[in-house]
């Protein structure tokens, strides 16, 4: 996403209607995609801002069996689409439309390629990213990142770290580690200087994300982490709420649930240590599809004596992984203890290849588009 708020002309690609995210054709889909915010989440019901009465839902409520909590994170400032700023008449600026979207990123970019200087505050994947993309694109502005640590990217390989920093200094990039951003000089939301005194003109806040729970959390404060706010989970990936042990001030490790049918995945869920990541989120909800039928076919024959329900199935976060651009062709790799590098990027990241993912169909890049 942040390739698209700095390179010009490709921020249409970032954006895939979910209308054949089933990859179904009518007449009778077995799947429907409703349009809409979730505003409540109860046990077994949910209140959305709209109703359907051509789907069957005449009111703003539906119930349901089982449900996956994927809600993801609040993206940081420079690419947080669902900001809570409001235009001048008070309505949202966003509101979940492909237009809407891509002329906020469009906003963005002219922001970025209006300012002499930049300054990206946070060194991970992405602003590490947004700091050699802004300097690959715009080589003659001075583009400084800026960490708290002196180690890039700590979950992972030294040899990442060292890749990063020679690749930024290869480009231009400045690289400050160690210090922080000196907030009591930040203005309507920009920061003059960092704690070293150096000024800047532009500044983007990177410094992570935030996970999307606050609807779960209204639901049961319980099943939300007050420490980390992601959502406690079993290996099952199924919720639970969880008391802290009186001896150790610490939660138990669980294995049954009040809520054995509602479950979270990706970036919201508390997954042993997997890192907030699209593959891991993947093979969480693979899961969790999976432990949902073998719940539905133990119900439906609870009365059969004779028949023994298959278990659930545990996650195990796999072996570290991530790929992290540095400019627009260059790439650096972990994969598992392995470290390396690629030359091989596209200014678009190889959009095309995702939307079939979803249902569509690209042959030329105006199939994108719409």
């Amino acid at each position: 996403m942040s390739r698209y708020a700095v390179l010009p002309g490709h921020e249409y690609k970032a954006f895939i209607p979910y209308d054949k995210v089933f990859l179904v054709d009518p007449p009778k889909p077995t799947h429907i995609h409703l349009y809409a915010q979730i505003l409540s989440l109860r046990p077994h019901h949910v209140r959305l801002s709209r109703s359907f009465p051509e789907l069957g839902f005449p009111t703003d409520t539906i119930a349901f069996d089982y449900a996956i909590y994927a809600l993801g994170s609040h993206l940081p400032p420079p690419l947080n689409l669902w900001d809570t700023s409001k235009s001048e008449s008070g309505d949202a600026v966003y509101t979940g439309l492909k237009t809407q979207a891509c002329d906020w990123f469009k906003q963005k970019q002219a922001i970025i390629k209006d300012a002499p200087t930049v300054l990206v505050v946070g060194g991970g994947a992405l602003g590490i990213q947004f700091a050699t993309d802004i300097k690959s694109v715009y080589p003659e502005k001075e583009v400084t990142l800026l960490h708290s640590r002196l180690r890039l990217l700590p979950r992972f390989g030294e040899g990442m770290h060292d890749e990063i920093k020679s690749s930024c200094e290869n480009m231009g990039v400045k690289l400050i580690l160690g210090e922080r951003l000196d907030l009591g000089s930040i203005e309507n939301g920009q920061a003059k200087t960092n704690e070293a005194g150096q000024k800047v003109v532009r500044t983007l806040l990177c410094t992570g994300q935030t996970p999307n729970t606050g609807i779960l959390k209204s639901m049961d404060p319980s099943t939300v982490s007050d420490t980390t706010g992601l959502v406690r989970v079993l290996k099952t990936m199924q919720i639970h709420s969880s008391a802290p042990s009186p001896a150790t001030g610490e939660s138990d490790e669980p294995n049954t649930t009040t809520y054995p049918h509602i479950f979270a995945i990706g970036d919201a869920a508390d997954a042993f240590g997997a890192i907030p990541a699209g593959h891991n989120a993947y093979s969480q909800g693979e899961l969790a599809s999976r432990n949902i039928i073998r719940l539905i076919k133990a119900s439906e024959t609870s009365s059969n004596t004779d028949y023994v329900p298959e278990p659930l199935e545990d996650y195990t976060p796999g072996p570290p992984a991530i790929k992290v651009s540095l400019g627009l062709t260059r790439a650096v790799y972990q994969v598992g203890p392995s470290i390396g590098t690629k030359d091989d990027g596209v200014p678009d990241l190889q959009a095309a290849l995702i939307w079939p993912f979803f249902g569509i169909k690209v042959e030329k890049e105006e199939d994108m588009i719409p």
